[in-house]
């Protein structure tokens, strides 16, 4: 092994229902003074909560509900306020832009952060970098930390009663987390945070998997009636942490470059993780996988409603395929941790054979 093994993740993971009312209880030891940098819907979501769990202590808290993107300017006024109003700890209340605004307020001004995801649709709130935006709205940069988050809390209540789709995105992100981790270690690239992969890693990552099959379709059916049961915390920790942690100590490869070769087209709508689960089964095609193994995938994706084919991410001619393969295949895409290596022609020839399976289907 060139590089030495080493493991990152939250220093303190909390979930369950109505957890934030138990705020104050679990994380005051880090301050007197709170930013919460909120998006609409976070807001509407966990600000009576919240106060609720300050009770009578005099503590300082501002809430500030963002602009919806996690851009430079954004960052620079929240960074304003920190320093302005003496914070000591930055809470992110929402999504993903909200969680990299604060991520990276934090980092900026030397303070702790904490993260309350508002739905399971990513892995972002676990990890250590934050995606960083232009004020236009185009890429600027991944801005990596050298620490991942002081402390996750996700309330199980909260995630039942968002929006199905987010769940169900969450699932096909952290479906690639073992398979593009499995295929980094057999390799020995490099996890996310650049060094060794672990054997705990993987493990946890693989775990990641086995969740989603045991208990995906379950909490599907528990989101869709807003209740909170075993089925569904099970997906929220996997969703969350298991595919945060696992993909920061493993590594991505095929599936997550074929979400960037679909970003290249402009103008698409189709979520992250259901380009990443469809990104999955076109890796274990580029892998030679046993046809047990590629359909055990399928029916999955089928079970819980990610998709199984390219009309379902709104692709509908292989010009488009073309360009997604082309793009995939840049230089420095994760794609290239797969054993040998992949082209485009070969990446283009997996995503129709993937599609034309998933079609039979």
């Amino acid at each position: 092994m060139k590089l030495l093994r080493a493991m990152r993740e939250p220093l303190k993971y909390v979930q369950g229902r109505d957890a934030t009312y138990h705020f104050y209880d679990e994380m005051h030891y880090m301050g007197k003074r709170w930013l919460f940098i909120c998006s609409n819907s976070g807001y509407k979501a966990c600000h009576d909560a919240l106060e609720t769990s300050f009770k009578d202590h005099d503590d300082y808290r501002r809430y500030e509900v963002f602009g919806g993107l996690s851009s430079k300017s954004e960052i620079e006024k929240m960074k304003s306020i920190v320093e302005e109003d003496h914070i000591d700890v930055v809470v992110a209340v929402g999504g993903g832009s909200a969680v990299d605004t604060a991520k990276a307020t934090a980092y900026y001004t030397g303070k702790h952060i904490v993260i309350i995801p508002t739905v399971a649709a990513t892995d972002a709130p676990c990890t250590g970098l934050s995606v960083i935006y232009n004020d236009d709205g185009s890429f600027n940069q991944y801005l990596f930390y050298p620490t991942n988050p002081d402390a996750v809390m996700v309330d199980s209540q909260v995630i039942a009663d968002a929006p199905v789709r987010f769940l169900i995105a969450g699932m096909g992100d952290a479906l690639g987390t073992y398979f593009e981790g499995r295929a980094s270690y057999r390799t020995e690239s490099p996890s996310l945070e650049g060094t060794g992969i672990t054997r705990t890693g993987m493990a946890i990552a693989k775990t990641c998997y086995e969740t989603l099959r045991e208990y995906g379709l379950q909490a599907v059916r528990s989101c869709e009636e807003h209740v909170v049961t075993p089925a569904l915390d099970a997906i929220i920790e996997a969703n969350v942490y298991m595919s945060g942690v696992g993909a920061d100590n493993v590594n991505c490869a095929a599936a997550h470059s074929f979400y960037n070769g679909v970003t290249s087209l402009g103008g698409h709508s189709a979520d992250h993780g259901c380009c990443v689960a469809f990104g999955t089964l076109v890796q274990l095609i580029l892998e030679g996988a046993s046809k047990e193994e590629f359909y055990e995938v399928q029916n999955f994706c089928k079970e819980v409603g990610l998709p199984t084919t390219l009309l379902k991410l709104g692709i509908t001619n292989r010009e488009d395929v073309r360009t997604i393969a082309k793009n995939a295949c840049v230089e420095g895409e994760t794609i290239h941790n797969l054993a040998g290596d992949v082209t485009p022609d070969e990446l283009y020839d997996a995503i129709i054979l993937a599609d034309a399976l998933g079609q039979e289907l």
